[in-house]
């Protein structure tokens, strides 16, 4: 088994070989890379993220992707991804070595709506320079309204199950809060991309990040109440500080939902 530090080596091959493998290919326009490898953040536990811009539309012909996906190394398992809301991607891992390879499936037009500029690996003919150049990317904001007519519910939500007993299912709820609010703000705090928790190791403040690690709980009813208790707190904080008056609150809601957690805390 080859040493840990050399795996960020052969994910560079992986992507140089793809060039090579491509560029004679004239279907293909071109190919970008996302993620640690465009943004220079590559380590030993990176996978590569992946943008092939074809000449027509082929995300919708899963066969024609993995076609592609073959070619490109010594493919074990493939699937595309429903569950993340992206049917043009193709979640594959390769052996020899293991390597986890995201490939996204656009056509020139559908790689202008893009929230990152990736690093340009392949551009026969300059078409995803032009684009880059010409258009903006943009990563969806968060929008604190959104946040605040929810939030109040949500909280309601994981209370029941703990009143219910369902452990598992507050536990899960606790991550939902974490991965839908409390994350993005905290990272919009630090002025990074809201990116739900990826990386709040790193990219948050230690006190921060210590208050973030109040929300995780065990299975148990104390602990949850107060992991619960502690993403209120820390929302509330972040909404003080990041919300402007044209964020209406929901004041009410906050009472009642309250006076319920209070019911329960016993």
């Amino acid at each position: 088994m080859a040493p840990i530090n050399t795996i960020q080596m052969h994910q560079k091959k992986f992507a140089s070989k793809a060039v090579e493998i491509l560029k004679k290919d004239p279907f293909v326009i071109g190919l970008a890379a996302g993620g640690s490898l465009m943004s220079g953040e590559l380590d030993d536990f990176s996978d590569i993220d992946l943008v092939m811009v074809t000449k027509e539309k082929i995300s919708h012909k899963k066969d024609r992707m993995m076609e592609y996906a073959n070619k490109l190394g010594n493919l074990l398992t493939a699937f595309t991804g429903e569950h993340v809301g992206e049917t043009r991607l193709l979640i594959c891992l390769y052996d020899d070595p293991l390597l986890h390879v995201d490939i996204k499936f656009v056509t020139l037009d559908e790689f202008k709506e893009r929230v990152e500029d990736p690093y340009v690996l392949l551009d026969n003919n300059g078409f995803l320079k032009e684009v880059i150049q010409t258009t903006t990317s943009q990563w969806p904001p968060l929008e604190y309204q959104w946040v605040e007519d929810r939030f109040w519910t949500f909280i309601h939500y994981g209370l029941l199950k703990i009143g219910r007993g369902e452990y598992f299912e507050a536990l899960d709820f606790l991550s939902f809060l974490r991965i839908t609010v409390l994350g993005p703000l905290l990272h919009i705090k630090h002025g990074n991309l809201p990116r739900g928790v990826r990386k709040v190791e790193t990219k948050l403040t230690e006190n921060d990040f210590q208050k973030l690690k109040g929300t995780v709980a065990t299975h148990d009813k104390q602990s949850l109440m107060t992991a619960v208790l502690n993403a209120i707190l820390i929302y509330k904080d972040l909404r003080s500080e990041l919300f402007d008056p044209t964020v209406t609150c929901r004041q009410q809601a906050e009472e009642r939902v309250m006076e319920f957690y209070e019911s329960l805390d016993f």
